[in-house]
């Protein structure tokens, strides 16, 4: 059995493990609130738009439509949403999960370039030969330091503009999806070329819209803001689901933590009363000797 010393230790090294968990879930349930009510605020209109940008690009031709060009793939992008830090579960391991699955199938044989939002994506990768950093785009972490549209918008904006140029024939973004603390739903979803909706889900025709000033001027400007808006909310997204799953991870290793201690202490205790009996029993064998 380990000695008193040395379980106290563990006692003691587990108690501030425990101050240290419990705290940075208290500090994840805090962001977790902020980052629910952004994207709860950002989602229904960001469909939305999304909606009405697939109904609107199945009434476009290609010469009103360039982000809508269907092309052989030879050249993909992947955005790879992820976090900065880890101690979020497995948080981070899905994304690098799902990209290496989709090198596998679908984009065996392509040639891939990826982008990372996120240091954790960068650093899985960063060995691959995969990863691509353009110098006018900021760092893997800098998105998160300071989570606003602006600084997402600039990813989406390399995106459309290598498109458009022919450097990439189609761009995926990998995240994580938000569904609640303890649940993210990992998505691929496709940024470009936009699918066009033909029919709406209901079962209904394409929305029939009036267009003010011009059809060609409003879509100018609709496309490149929803291509945006659908990046940063899969950048909120991410955010959130990493906020619930960093708590949920650091809830079960502070119960883990406790537990642990619970069991020490237990044979702490034991330890302590083995050793005073064999002190008392020490005590009263040598008076016996020395009455004998």
């Amino acid at each position: 059995m380990a000695n008193l010393k040395e379980i106290k230790n563990r006692i003691t090294s587990i108690s501030s493990t425990m101050q240290i968990t419990q705290a940075m879930k208290l500090v994840s349930a805090a962001k977790l609130k902020r980052a629910l009510d952004a994207i709860t605020q950002l989602r229904p209109y960001a469909e939305k738009i999304q909606e009405i940008l697939g109904n609107v690009s199945a009434t476009l031709d290609l010469s009103e439509n360039r982000y809508a060009e269907q092309r052989e793939v030879k050249n993909v992008l992947i955005i790879g949403v992820s976090s900065n830090r880890g101690l979020c579960g497995g948080f981070n391991n899905s994304i690098t999960k799902k990209i290496n699955e989709l090198l596998a199938t679908d984009l065996q044989g392509k040639k891939v370039d990826l982008l990372s939002i996120g240091k954790k994506v960068n650093d899985s990768f960063k060995n691959s030969g995969l990863i691509n950093r353009p110098e006018q785009l900021s760092n893997a972490s800098a998105v998160f330091d300071d989570l606003i549209f602006e600084h997402v918008s600039e990813y989406a904006q390399y995106a459309m503009d290598s498109f458009i140029d022919g450097k990439y024939d189609k761009v995926i973004v990998v995240y994580n999806e938000f569904k609640n603390a303890a649940v993210q739903i990992i998505r691929d979803q496709q940024l470009l070329p936009i699918e066009a909706s033909s029919i709406e889900e209901d079962g209904g025709e394409i929305g029939d819209y009036i267009y003010e000033p011009s059809k060609l001027e409003i879509i100018g400007d609709l496309i490149p803001k929803s291509l945006k808006l659908q990046l940063f909310k899969a950048t909120l997204d991410s955010w959130a689901s990493e906020q619930g799953a960093r708590m949920t991870a650091m809830h079960k290793a502070t119960d883990n933590a406790g537990e642990l201690k619970r069991d020490l202490t237990l044979q702490y205790n034991k330890a302590r009363q083995a050793a005073i009996t064999n002190e008392i029993l020490e005590i009263v064998g040598g008076a016996e000797a020395l009455n004998g």
